[in-house]
């Protein structure tokens, strides 16, 4: 990492909600997708990165909203680089929080975003406050108020979408081939393995799959397996053991991919999301 980029992030034992706060100039990372629900601003330069077939260009003031599985990269376009501040929400956390407030929340839904980039001046303020108070370990009453504050003005922002198995608008050939790898993401798969399981060959399985997803089965394995070692290191699994358990060749293998995908090292997640030691 350039010495001019630097990313501080800590994580909140309670709600399970990460903080990120970080300045990149040049490429910032390559496409990559969490399991959380990201809000965030821009605090300052162009902040310029692709997500759902679309550019975007976040200035200061614009809050982004990343759903669970969106496919995003991110570059600084301009001289100067761009910082940024961003809450990681967790799915259940937020998911158990609205329906707690709102009771005409449907069942079978999920929470989604109207768009990925907003202007709103008092979501903005709400998610500045909210990542303050998050970061920096205020008291727990006010963690939980800025949090419900972040909560009040992203209602706007939020819509129920409908769990529909399978999903109408996907190919039922990627769809089936997304399913296999989320349950053997531990082994070692070859595409043999995916067009057997989807009644295609290689290469029209690839040409779904990329199409549905947006990146090739492989880099989706790969995310799969970066976004579970993220959970583990949190729990303060030594990288060496998330690589073996993760079908990783070993321990350098997860630290270049995680290099790419986060700008960190995976000691350096662990010792920053868990209390322990190296």
């Amino acid at each position: 990492m350039s010495d001019r980029n630097w990313i501080e992030l800590k994580q909140d034992a309670t709600s399970g909600i990460e903080t990120v706060r970080a300045h990149f100039e040049g490429h910032a990372y390559d496409p990559h997708w969490h399991d959380s629900y990201l809000v965030g601003i821009t605090e300052q330069g162009l902040q310029q990165f692709n997500c759902r077939r679309q550019q975007h260009n976040s200035t200061p003031g614009k809050v982004f909203l990343l759903e669970p599985g969106d496919i995003h990269d991110g570059t600084a376009p301009e001289a100067g680089g761009f910082t940024y501040r961003t809450l990681y929400l967790d799915p259940r956390w937020l998911d158990r929080e609205l329906r707690a407030q709102f009771e005409e929340a449907p069942d079978n839904a999920q929470l989604s975003f109207a768009a990925t980039l907003a202007e709103d001046p008092r979501l903005a303020i709400a998610t500045a406050n909210a990542f303050e108070a998050m970061h920096h370990d205020e008291l727990r009453i006010v963690r939980q108020t800025a949090l419900d504050h972040l909560l009040a003005n992203l209602t706007s922002h939020l819509r129920w979408r409908t769990l529909i198995t399978p999903d109408p608008r996907l190919p039922l050939v990627a769809q089936r081939a997304r399913d296999y790898l989320h349950s053997h993401l531990h082994q070692d798969i070859g595409l043999d393995d995916l067009a057997h399981v989807t009644g295609v060959d290689r290469f029209r399985l690839s040409r779904a799959f990329k199409a549905a997803f947006g990146m090739a089965p492989h880099a989706y394995l790969i995310q799969l397996r970066l976004t579970r070692a993220r959970h583990l290191l949190a729990r303060g699994e030594a990288p060496v053991s998330v690589a073996a358990a993760l079908g990783f060749a070993d321990q350098s293998h997860l630290g270049r991919w995680f290099q790419r995908a986060y700008r960190m090292t995976p000691a350096d997640y662990r010792r920053r999301c868990s209390n322990v030691p190296d």
